[in-house]
């Protein structure tokens, strides 16, 4: 019989020399890269569908002939849906596990991205985006807690981030795929088909998240150890095997408070308690200042640069005309969403080595001077106004995606113990879904009442605040096994 570990202790496990030397690193199973790449679609979609809906948005308008509220109201949905998933579903990855809701988020995702494609109405096309919304908010937290529960302490935050990086490469395939279908098909109802080219995809991962293994840490903060050393044993499995047999050793002392089942299952108004009020102020509040800049920028980003260099969208009186200058928003933001995927990649590389406080601190400051340099466009003559326009939001998407937009998401799913932390992600997420709303919901008619300036002024400051909030409510999780969160 081999010694007892914990989950984390036989994920984390390095064979050794002979002579006792631990070799420097195990690669990861089949089914650890499994769960990561199933893991990624999730943020994807978000990032293709949120972003789609940038450029899908000009031609809703004009086939409905929305207003200024109802534009608001197409460009909330999602998120909206996104804030009410991640909170009321996102948090049954507690209850259900996570196999179980990684598997059903996607599921519902395929049957509303079927609805909006073919919607028959203005309340059916809302209708049917927030329902999209709902199915990826459920993804946010159960998708970071499949992969931190499931791989080594040393390779969480770079795979984590990894994984999240899905949602820039999917915002600039969404963008990318609007403009070429407006490109080859430029007729009204494009925006139907863009919609449309994500449901095969969807549907084949859903497929493929039937066949993975469930949380180990899970199961064993449920009290099932016998699942989780099965479950467990399949997560390792590899050629030559090792370990040969798993052994779990209860990490809760049968004395303790948390060995109670209804501490077990994890309660709401644990979050708020003394223990873990530091931690849910810490992975919500940044998050959501952080979501009012990049939802609000980047939902916008075509019709933000279509406005400045003096085309509005809405003066176009044909369909000809908005197709066209859709078109030109959408390259331009292609260009700009770019940076989204550099800012990323930056981040998976650094995490592990920076940080997630320092990066989430330097990056909202970048965010901050790269929001500056755009609003002093309006005091500038071309060519210098179009180099700061774009010049600050590329600095912006790459700052947000090296610092806050990646290491929120990635402190939410780490700073909670086991038997709420899809509790605390789900919340997190949630909190900073609400950020995002506001903004879709609120930048077309501040944009259209006070300009761009106003609106780059109020982000800037949101941005510098974000900085100061992490700085005060900090925890550095690097490194640090999951287990030992909590106790």
């Amino acid at each position: 019989m081999t010694e007892p570990r914990s989950v984390q202790g036989y994920i984390d496990q390095t064979p050794a020399w002979p002579d006792g030397t631990p070799t420097p690193t195990v690669p990861l199973t089949r089914m650890q890269w499994r769960i990561w790449l199933l893991a990624t679609a999730g943020k994807f979609f978000e990032g293709l569908v949120v972003f789609m809906t940038g450029v899908a948005l000009p031609l809703i308008v004009k086939e409905y002939d929305l207003s200024s509220l109802e534009k608001g109201l197409v460009g909330a949905a999602p998120l909206a849906g996104i804030m009410v998933g991640a909170i009321a579903l996102g948090g049954l990855a507690d209850t259900y596990g996570r196999r179980f809701m990684f598997v059903l988020e996607m599921l519902v995702f395929v049957v509303f991205l079927v609805g909006l494609a073919a919607a028959p109405g203005f309340g059916w096309l809302v209708f049917f985006l927030f329902g999209v919304g709902v199915a990826l908010g459920c993804d946010y937290p159960t998708a970071h807690l499949v992969i931190s529960e499931s791989i080594p302490s040393r390779d969480r935050g770079r795979l984590v981030l990894g994984a999240f990086a899905f949602q820039a490469i999917g915002a600039l395939v969404g963008t990318a795929v609007g403009y070429a279908i407006l490109a080859h098909s430029p007729q009204l109802d494009a925006w139907r088909w863009m919609y449309a080219t994500a449901i095969a995809p969807a549907a084949l991962v859903v497929i493929g998240r039937l066949f993975i293994t469930d949380s180990g840490q899970w199961l064993m903060a449920r009290g099932r150890r016998h699942d989780a050393e099965r479950e467990l044993q399949r997560l390792l499995e590899r050629e030559p095997q090792y370990p040969k047999q798993v052994h779990l050793a209860d990490t809760v002392d049968p004395d303790s408070a948390l060995h109670s089942p209804a501490a077990r299952r994890g309660r709401w108004r644990d979050l708020f308690n003394r223990k873990n009020r530091r931690a849910t102020i810490l992975a919500s509040v940044p998050w959501f200042l952080q979501d009012l800049g990049t939802y609000g920028i980047g939902l916008f980003t075509p019709l933000i640069l279509v406005q400045t260099i003096g085309h509005e969208i809405t003066s176009a009186q044909n369909v000809a005309g908005v197709i066209a200058r859709d078109i030109e928003a959408a390259k331009g933001a292609v260009l700009v969403d770019i940076f989204l995927v550099v800012g990323i990649l930056a981040a998976v590389v650094l995490t592990d080595r920076i940080g997630r406080i320092r990066l989430q601190m330097l990056g909202f400051i970048g965010c901050a001077i790269g929001l500056a340099l755009a609003a002093m466009q309006a005091h500038a003559q071309e060519p210098a106004r179009t180099l700061l326009l774009f010049g600050g939001f590329m600095i912006f998407n790459f700052m947000t995606n090296i610092g806050p937009n990646a290491q929120t998401y990635l402190l939410a799913g780490e700073v909670f113990p086991t038997n709420i932390r899809g509790k605390g992600a789900g919340f997190a997420a949630a909190f900073a879904k609400l950020g995002a709303v506001i903004a879709a919901f609120a930048f077309p008619l501040v944009l259209y009442h006070t300009g761009t300036d106003f609106l780059l002024a109020g982000l800037v400051l949101t941005s510098l605040l974000g900085a100061l909030v992490t700085w005060w409510f900090r925890i550095e999780t690097k490194g640090m096994n999951l287990e030992e969160i909590g106790r």
